[in-house]
């Protein structure tokens, strides 16, 4: 049997509402059509989609930047602390086969660079607009493009 496949959710930790919806709407696709969600997770898009995979019987694993599992927000399944900050994001990165990023800093550009790096795709939502990313407009088509990719043997 073959390991569960991976999707990793970043972005802001300071987002709108409408980027909140965005995200936990993210996380309920990724639950809903099997997947594990990985991010962060702390609040913001990390906490949102965390919340719309619990939502739908999902599994989420956030990579944290502190020292202690208990940073991690509440609908958090698995807390992998790293006492690294903002070097987490790289965890975060290698932890998904892919990942889709809604809104975002710096933090988000960090782990964009790293999906770069370590040539996995990234499924952009109203985030940075830079080579390497791949624009989309919904969760939905987010999600299509993620079942295409995974379906090509990823």
């Amino acid at each position: 049997m073959s390991a569960k496949k991976r999707v990793g959710l970043i972005g802001g930790s300071a987002p709108s509402p409408e980027h909140l919806r965005t995200a936990e709407d993210m996380g309920r696709l990724v639950a809903e059509n099997g997947y594990i969600l990985v991010n962060g997770g702390l609040k913001g898009v990390m906490e949102a989609s965390a919340r719309g995979a619990k939502a739908a019987g999902g599994w989420v694993i956030g990579i944290l930047p502190g020292k202690a599992a208990q940073e991690a927000n509440s609908f958090t399944d698995i807390a992998v602390p790293t006492g690294l900050g903002y070097l987490r994001n790289a965890l975060v990165v290698l932890n998904a086969d892919v990942l889709v990023a809604v809104d975002g800093s710096y933090g988000t550009l960090s782990e964009i660079a790293y999906a770069q790096v370590f040539g996995k795709k990234v499924f952009g939502i109203q985030t940075w607009d830079i080579p390497g990313v791949i624009a989309v407009k919904t969760p939905q088509e987010a999600m299509r493009l993620i079942g295409d990719f995974f379906c090509q043997g990823k």
